[in-house]
C-alpha cells in the first residue's frame, strides 16, 4: 500500500472565509481530519461526508489527547495510504505545535506539507483596526505567549519585551493577565500605554475592549473577557480610536 500524506494546515483566526484556497482544497479532499478546538465548524462542513473527523483540541487545563498521541495518529493514518489534514486555528507554526508534528512525521518517514494560515495576531489586529506597524508610531512588533514553556509567567523575558518592540501581541494571556501587567509595569512599561483586549477576533462574537496597560486587568474582569482572546499593547492601539473618530465625523457631516 502506498503511503499517504499529512497536510499541516492553518485555518486562520476564526472567520472561515479567511482560510486560504490551498487549505480549503486539502480539507475537501481529505480522508481524515484531526482538528483543534478553535477551528470553525463551517470548515469541517467542507469535508467529504465520508471523511473521518477526529477532535484533538486543547483547552486550558483540559487536553482531549496528548501531543504524542496526536503525532502517532497522524503517522498511522498516513501509513495506511490516507490523505490526512491536521487542521489548526491560526497558523500551524505560531503557537500551534506544528513544528513538533513535522518532526514526528519526518522521523517516521511520512510525507507531509505545511500550509500557512493567517495567524491570530495579524488577523484579529487588522480586523480590529489596530495596525501592528504604523509609520511614525510602530516599526516593530512581537508575538509572545502569556506563559513560558514551563507554565511560569516570570520565565518570559518581560524585561526585554517591555522596551524592545513597539507593539506587543500576547497569546494565551487572559488567565495570567494580573502577572503580565505587573511584570510589564515593574520593568518600566508606562502605565498609560494604550492596550486592547480582543475576544473571539474576526468572528460574529468579536469584542474589542480598549484602555491602558494599567487598566487591563480591571477591564478584563468588568467585561468578563474569556478565551480565546488576544492582548495588544502599544501606541498603535490609538490608530483604531483615530479611525473610528474620523469615520464618525465623516458620517455626521454627510447626515448633517
Amino acid at each position: 500500500m502506498s503511503r499517504g500524506m499529512v497536510s499541516i494546515v492553518g485555518a486562520g483566526p476564526g472567520d472561515p472565509e479567511l482560510i486560504t484556497v490551498k487549505a480549503l482544497k486539502r480539507i475537501q479532499s481529505a480522508d481524515v481530519i484531526l482538528y483543534d478546538r478553535l477551528v470553525n465548524d463551517q470548515l469541517l462542513g467542507e469535508a467529504r461526508e465520508d471523511a473521518l473527523r477526529i477532535y484533538c483540541g486543547k483547552a486550558p487545563g483540559l487536553h482531549s489527547m496528548t501531543q504524542e498521541m496526536i503525532g502517532r495518529m497522524l503517522a498511522a493514518h498516513a501509513a495506511e495510504g490516507k490523505q490526512v489534514v491536521r487542521l489548526k486555528g491560526g497558523d500551524p507554526f505560531i503557537f500551534g505545535r506544528g513544528g513538533e508534528e513535522a518532526i514526528v512525521l519526518a522521523q517516521a518517514g511520512i510525507q507531509f506539507e505545511v500550509i500557512p494560515g493567517i495567524t491570530s495576531a495579524v488577523g484579529t489586529s487588522a480586523s480590529s483596526l489596530i495596525p501592528l506597524t504604523h509609520r511614525g508610531v510602530s516599526s516593530s512588533f512581537a508575538c509572545v505567549t502569556g506563559t513560558g514553556s514551563d507554565g511560569n509567567v516570570s520565565s518570559v523575558r518581560w524585561d526585554l519585551l517591555a522596551h524592545s518592540v513597539d507593539t506587543l501581541v500576547i497569546y494565551m494571556g487572559i488567565s495570567q493577565l494580573p502577572q503580565i501587567q505587573h511584570e510589564l509595569l515593574h520593568h518600566g512599561k508606562s502605565c498609560c500605554t494604550p492596550a486592547a483586549l480582543i475576544e473571539r477576533g474576526t468572528t460574529s462574537q468579536e469584542r474589542i475592549i480598549t484602555g491602558t496597560l494599567a487598566e487591563l486587568h480591571s477591564l478584563a474582569l468588568s467585561q468578563k473577557v474569556s478565551n480565546p482572546a488576544l492582548i495588544i499593547i502599544g501606541e498603535a492601539v490609538h490608530v483604531r480610536e483615530l479611525v473610528l473618530q474620523l469615520q464618525q465625523a465623516a458620517n455626521t457631516s454627510m447626515t448633517g
